[in-house]
């Protein structure tokens, strides 16, 4: 519809329109951040709309077909959809294609119908509707494009006379919400659907799809708070998830989430369907919700270093590793540092290393699973999208991986490094730490101290050229299936040596490769030969220190923290389970010594 006095609207109409609401949000990002205060006071609202149209924009193109495009516009959405207000707005959108007429054309009658009838999917979609929120906004607007007999004849004059039914309600939230009155504020995510309808008025009203097609293509990035957030969080992960081939209920889902967390929003189809939850236990959560479907993706946020990162650095130095660096969760969080999770999959279902899969989750399905799960590395765009966020509140970041003939997961974050390095001009140093796992985790634990100790960037590189070189990892496994399962060991070989009783001693040589160190009869015997040779490599040095690992063997982790204390007469920083990306290959029961020597 080119002419807006005509009485339906094509594919091609609603899609300029969605485009140019959508631009009005993302222009607007840090306005609703700075007012975000409700649900949780993290200020990413406006961050979290612009993800979610973003998804939208980059992935539809325009179609005649009125149906189709608000099928396409939904199902974008639900998939980018992020955070409370990005969920509820990708609900929203939902809806209206459930209730949208299979046609070409709709009447201006039958969207307004469309509208008041996609209501009912939003608040079923949560599991306390609250309002004073963009919910009661979208309600009362509603209301009135279902009142106007007249909606028929004159959309133009309705649309634009609604809008002051919007600001009229929007500003009413202030006083409906104790939250949004305390601080003297809109809800953000309602004043977003606000922006939304302003920017569509506005392409009704003043131009013409030909202007509008070049001006949408402009770039506008998403923009992240600066601001200090001072406040206390019930739960610590804004959780969410897509899940497929839905096996129970909606309502069963929302009870499920509210037993562990609140902010529960379950939005979608009973195909298809998108979570959201904040919680403290996002692994445990998931191992419940493994059987309720396909999980096809997870995004887990940590609302507690965003907030040390927006106003509680401890340091001026970012630090970043990813999550096969096994170190204990109270070192990680006393120096804040940034852990980026690796994805693991078993069959079709998605996990985040360490996040959404703790050990105790990952050997229970290892165990009952005929092939071994796959790993993927960690795209640029997530490193791109931290860096950029860190950038913004740090003066440097450095960043250190597991070995680079393991993953391309360094080569991934060295390319966004150098991308965000020439965008904020500030220095991104990325460390090919040519080791794993304990080893990693000694490296990174040594590079916190020296960020401590005020070093600069450039000296804390220079000193971990040497550290690198001084990292050791034995690993004494206890059972090769494992391996044989994932093709480091062949069928022919493993069964070759499981029938001799043999165990090997993994290590890593200079270059960050993987090296047979040695072989016993027995895992006693295996660790005793790597206690001896510890003995021997620390004659003439010391051992800065060490990490005991294991693989859901904590029995055997204690008698080698006994004998690393006789040779090294000091206890070990860590004592852990192997992250599950590395306890693939390992194997349950496998027992590890990661040191670090200094000269």
């Amino acid at each position: 519809m080119n002419d807006t006095t005509n009485q339906s609207i094509n594919g091609k109409f609603l899609y300029y329109g969605f485009i140019a609401g959508s631009l009005q949000i993302l222009q607007s990002q840090e306005e609703l951040n700075q007012i975000n205060v409700f649900p949780v006071r993290d200020k990413d609202t406006g961050t979290n709309l612009a993800s979610t149209i973003r998804a939208v924009i980059d992935n539809i193109h325009p179609d005649k077909s009125y149906k189709k495009t608000i099928e396409n516009i939904a199902e974008a959405a639900l998939i980018g959809a992020r955070g409370n207000s990005g969920i509820i707005f990708a609900q929203f959108l939902h809806g209206l294609s459930r209730e949208t007429k299979n046609k070409q054309v709709i009447t201006l009658q039958e969207f307004a119908e469309s509208v008041k009838n996609s209501i009912p999917y939003m608040y079923e979609a949560i599991s306390n509707p609250i309002e004073g929120t963009m919910l009661t906004v979208i309600r009362e607007w509603s209301n009135f494009l279902s009142s106007k007999e007249d909606v028929a004849h004159d959309f133009k004059k309705v649309i634009v006379d609604s809008f002051s039914v919007l600001e009229k309600s929007l500003a009413e939230t202030t006083k409906k919400l104790k939250a949004l009155n305390k601080y003297g504020f809109v809800d953000a995510g309602a004043k977003g659907f606000v922006i939304f309808i302003q920017g569509v008025i506005g392409f009704i009203t003043n131009r013409n799809i030909r202007d509008f097609a070049v001006e949408r293509m402009e770039t506008i990035s998403l923009i992240h708070s600066e601001d200090i957030i001072d406040e206390e969080l019930s739960f610590r992960y804004c959780t969410e998830a897509i899940i497929k081939e839905i096996r129970v209920s909606t309502g069963s889902l929302k009870q499920t989430l509210a037993k562990y967390g609140d902010s529960v929003v379950v939005a979608g189809s009973e195909h298809t369907c998108r979570i959201h939850v904040h919680t403290n236990h996002p692994a445990t959560l998931f191992h419940k919700l493994k059987d309720a479907g396909t999980i096809t993706f997870q995004k887990v946020d940590d609302m507690q270093r965003q907030q040390e990162i927006a106003g509680k650095r401890k340091w001026n130095i970012a630090l970043v590793t990813d999550s096969t660096c096994d170190l204990s969760q109270d070192l990680i969080d006393f120096y804040q540092i940034n852990v980026v999770p690796l994805n693991l999959n078993f069959g079709d279902k998605h996990y985040l290393d360490k996040i959404t899969i703790q050990p105790e989750q990952f050997y229970d399905l290892l165990d009952s699973t005929p092939e071994l799960p796959k790993t993927s590395q960690i795209n640029e765009r997530t490193f791109t999208n931290l860096y950029s966020h860190l950038a913004s509140h740090y003066d440097a970041i450095i960043s250190i991986h597991l070995t680079s003939h393991f993953s391309g997961t360094y080569a991934n974050s060295v390319k966004a490094g150098e991308r965000i390095q020439k965008e904020f001009k500030k220095p991104v140093h990325v460390i090919d730490s040519k080791n794993l796992s304990g080893a990693l985790g000694l490296l990174v634990l040594k590079t916190a101290h020296y960020i401590e100790e005020g070093k600069v960037p450039e000296a804390i590189v220079k000193e971990l050229n040497t550290d690198i070189d001084n990292a050791r990892i034995f690993v004494s496994v206890k059972d090769l299936k494992y391996m044989i399962k994932g093709g480091r060991v062949s069928r022919p070989a493993g069964f070759i040596a499981n029938f001799l009783g043999i165990n090997p001693i993994i290590s890593m040589n200079k270059e960050g490769k993987s090296l047979l160190f040695g072989k016993t009869f027995s895992q006693k015997g295996s660790l005793n030969k790597i206690f001896k040779h510890i003995e021997k490599i620390t004659q003439g040095k010391s051992v800065w220190n060490y990490i005991v690992l294991h693989a859901h063997n904590l029995e055997g982790a204690n008698k080698a923290e006994v004998k690393m204390f006789a040779i090294t007469g000091k206890k070990p920083v860590s004592v852990v389970d192997i992250s599950p990306v590395i306890g693939i290959h390992a194997g349950n029961g496998a027992i590890s010594i990661s040191l670090l020597l200094t000269n």
